[in-house]
């Protein structure tokens, strides 16, 4: 019966083809409208690396002077010193550590017909790559000796590998970043981080940015003194010069730790504690301020990834949706009060209301599909056009599977929703007052 029913839903989709077409455009409207909002706040509030999540953890330290200091207070800023951060790599915390800071320079490559351009990457430690799961495509990262020796060693995105080198292996090839060669060691495959948890802090796009271009020792970018693309933050003057940098109180690094399982938090927390009062004991982070461990869900959420402008955004969409339901629930209204005369027949010849709602019910459902399909196309439209606002807005505009499939049961169960009150009202018809009418 119920294949039954689904063509005689389809049938009547022909019937009254202005108000059917009004239905499935008011339905795909409000359905293209929340899905469309509710696909980005999926990607914006995704998990960048399940398998890791609990396990890879964010520090912060005050080391602001006492100075005007109000226990309680906000940090500052959530990076660390270079002097903390060298300190904690030295450490035996965790089973990995990393540190970073975004950099950028002119890069010059072997090829002639290539002029000298503009590029972003990160100073990182050898760590950096197994710890965030980096898919290499050809080569491979540098070791923990490379980093001691300040190697001149270099990892490219894949998309500048192929500009710099077409479709060739790279692998051994020099280039010329800042002024100094470096030897090609790995080619990363395409590697969106969304969102890009690992550098938040001090990115253009924040955690939605572009995909960095290389990867070099950080060891080496210090030693030559490469500049820093992105934010650093001085309670104080630190005086002229890279080293008086180094040196100082300025926050200008990201730092990370991976543990072994989730459950090491608490030692790792012990181990954060206990740096903090021996820093102290030397006569830094005097605040004595809570030292925090943020883990990759708890550090998205702190640095308020997801808005409250953009859940208020979804709720006005499915309250828009809402809206559209209750249109839809009148267009029904409508088109089942026209066959009444056709259900007192049915009923006078046996069926039952049961019958008579399982009926109207998938024609309901029906609705619901086309105009699901009509919301799918137009959710598309308007992710597109939502992605060329900005380049940030161009990396979670993106539906996947999960959102493809949601647009269908949302658009299923809005129908289904809306045509209960018409189906319930088109069973109450009475046979006798039908056929005396007739």
């Amino acid at each position: 019966m119920f294949q039954y029913y689904f063509l005689l839903g389809l049938r009547s989709l022909r019937r009254n083809p202005a108000l059917t077409a009004l239905m499935v455009l008011t339905l795909a409207v409000g359905v293209a409208a929340s899905i469309s909002t509710l696909t980005i706040l999926h990607v914006m509030s995704g998990d960048p690396i399940p398998a890791k999540s609990d396990r890879l953890f964010a520090p912060t330290f005050d080391n602001g002077p006492l100075s005007n200091y109000q226990p309680g207070e906000e940090l500052e800023d959530e990076q660390l010193s270079y002097r903390d951060a060298v300190n904690l790599l030295a450490s035996s915390a965790g089973v990995r550590r990393t540190a970073m800071y975004g950099i950028g320079a002119p890069i010059e490559s072997e090829r002639k017909d290539l002029g000298v351009f503009g590029a972003r990457g990160e100073a990182v430690t050898s760590d950096f790559f197994a710890m965030f799961d980096a898919p290499f495509r050809v080569g491979q990262g540098w070791s923990p000796a490379d980093d001691k020796a300040g190697a001149s060693v270099i990892v490219l995105s894949r998309a500048l590998s192929e500009k710099l080198y077409g479709d060739a292996n790279p692998i051994g090839r020099r280039i010329t970043f800042s002024g100094n060669a470096y030897q090609v060691i790995g080619v990363l495959e395409t590697w969106k981080v969304v969102p890009r948890f690992h550098h938040i802090i001090g990115a253009i796009d924040g955690a939605f940015d572009e995909e960095d271009q290389f990867y070099v020792p950080l060891s080496t970018a210090v030693q030559r003194q490469i500049g820093r693309n992105g934010n650093m933050s001085c309670t104080t003057d630190p005086g002229a010069g890279f080293q008086a940098v180094l040196d100082s109180e300025c926050t200008w690094l990201h730092f990370w730790f991976e543990t072994a399982t989730g459950a090491d938090r608490a030692a790792l927390q012990d181990f954060v504690n206990s740096y903090a009062a021996e820093q102290r004991k030397l006569g830094r982070m005097q605040r004595n301020a809570p030292n925090k461990l943020y883990n990759v869900k708890e550090w998205l959420e702190h640095q308020k990834v997801v808005g409250n402008d953009n859940k208020l955004s979804a709720w006005l969409a499915f309250g828009f949706l809402l809206l559209c339901l209750v249109n839809t629930v009148g267009l029904l209204l409508a088109k089942f009060s026209v066959r009444a005369a056709e259900v007192g027949i049915r009923r006078a010849l046996g069926a039952s209301r049961r019958d008579i709602f399982r009926q109207f019910l998938i024609e309901s459902t029906v609705i619901g599909l086309a105009g699901g399909l009509l919301g799918l196309l137009l959710a598309f439209g308007a992710l597109a056009l939502i992605a060329m606002q900005s380049k940030a807005l161009t990396v979670v505009a993106q539906m996947d599977w999960i959102m493809l499939l949601s647009t269908f049961c949302l658009a299923i169960a809005a129908a289904i929703l809306a045509g209960l009150l018409p189906t319930w009202r088109a069973c109450q018809v009475t046979p006798a007052l039908q056929l005396k009418s007739q």
